[in-house]
């Protein structure tokens, strides 16, 4: 992919041929600005590359420097033996090193028409070169973000610019007064490089200008606010998932405690729970006088009258609908023997009896007791 970024020239002299020698810095370390369109990312809107100081100043980038052509502004086409006659003002003179985090490289301009643009102010350096973008986002050691960057940078040509990407430091030296220029002061000097450092930054979808320092804070701050918002939206999250687990495990015991406030009875229920369980105790035992029912529930005392009263084939793999009809017929039965009397209703209504009641009761008892002593026979002739 090809790029173009800008500095300007420094430390400028005159040979008395007229050509213009000077020391540039072109090309530095860390993140710069691109538009997305710049490097195939039409989606974006602003791209932030970073380049490594292991690429800017490895072996092959800074000779790809040597004798590279220098141009007016930036040609449409890569500059290469077959335009660079029509193209080159000047060249690099010899090979680059580094300087901090530039590039800093000897150029001469021989070219007139381009020596007096560098007199009348066009005095900002961009490199045009290709390189890899590399795609994968990641943050510096100094922890800024960015979203790719440049490997294997190669150098094609140097332009003369009017505005540099790589800021105003990036130009040919403001010393201009040994060969004409008119000298410039601290002061517009000072305003020059203010207005020519300012970089658009996107904030917000609003084009903001800024210096180049300002536009890296901006991109810092934009995305330590990204980070921000993604932890906050995260936290939200949790939050809502704890109540919502807290408000489950509420419902359940709510609902608990309702099924406990279900299965207490009220006096009534209670008083019938009683009166219907002295009734299935008096009627089993008028079956099965010495049968065991403490701690046995409704259905096993059932089960336990019919198999004391008809044995244990009579219930053997009998379903409790089975089992609950035999003892209702086995009461019916007992009932019959004694009168059709029912002891358990007779208690309740008359209360206890004297005791010729009781030997009446105990006849009848007896009575039952013979019945059923004698009933397998009459089912066997049956």
């Amino acid at each position: 992919m090809q790029f173009t970024d800008a500095v300007t020239v420094a430390g400028t002299r005159q040979t008395a041929d007229g050509y213009l020698v000077a020391t540039a810095r072109a090309v530095r370390t860390g993140i710069q600005l691109y538009a997305g369109h710049e490097v195939g990312k039409p989606d974006q809107e602003v791209v932030r590359v970073y380049r490594a100081a292991d690429q800017v100043f490895s072996t092959d980038s800074l000779q790809s420097f040597s004798h590279a052509p220098i141009t007016v502004d930036h040609p449409d086409e890569e500059v290469s033996a077959e335009n660079w006659k029509a193209l080159s003002v000047g060249e690099v003179s010899t090979a680059a090193k580094q300087d901090g985090q530039w590039v800093m490289l000897p150029l001469i301009l021989k070219d007139a028409a381009a020596i007096k643009a560098v007199t009348d102010g066009k005095r900002e350096l961009s490199a045009g070169y290709t390189c890899d973008l590399d795609f994968t986002p990641g943050v510096t050691a100094d922890g800024e973000a960015y979203d790719a960057q440049q490997r294997g940078i190669k150098i094609n040509h140097l332009a003369l610019v009017d505005r540099a990407r790589a800021g105003s430091k990036a130009r040919i030296g403001d010393d201009v007064g040994k060969w004409g220029a008119s000298p410039v002061t601290p002061q517009t000097a000072d305003e020059r490089n203010i207005q020519m450092d300012l970089r658009k930054v996107l904030v917000d979808g609003l084009q903001v200008e800024t210096t180049d320092a300002g536009a890296t804070a901006i991109s810092k701050l934009l995305a330590d606010l990204q980070s921000s918002a993604a932890k906050l939206t995260d936290a939200t999250t949790a939050h809502a998932a704890a109540i919502a687990a807290k408000d489950k495990d509420l419902a359940t015991k709510d609902a608990e405690i309702d099924a406990l406030k279900a299965k207490v009875l009220s006096d009534a229920d209670l008083d019938k729970r009683v009166a219907a369980r002295a009734d299935l105790i008096t009627k089993a035992k008028a079956i099965a006088k010495d049968i065991k029912t403490d701690g046995l529930s409704d259905g096993t005392i059932r089960k336990a009258a019919v198999t004391a009263a008809l044995g244990d084939a009579a219930v053997k793999d009998k379903a409790d609908a089975y089992i609950d009809a035999r003892f209702d017929i086995l009461v019916e039965d007992a009932a019959k023997k004694i009168g059709g009397a029912d002891p358990f209703r007779q208690v309740v209504q008359s209360g206890l009896q004297s005791n010729d009641a009781a030997g009446n009761v105990a006849t009848a008892h007896q009575a039952m007791t013979d019945h059923l002593a004698s009933a397998w026979q009459n089912k066997k002739e049956a």
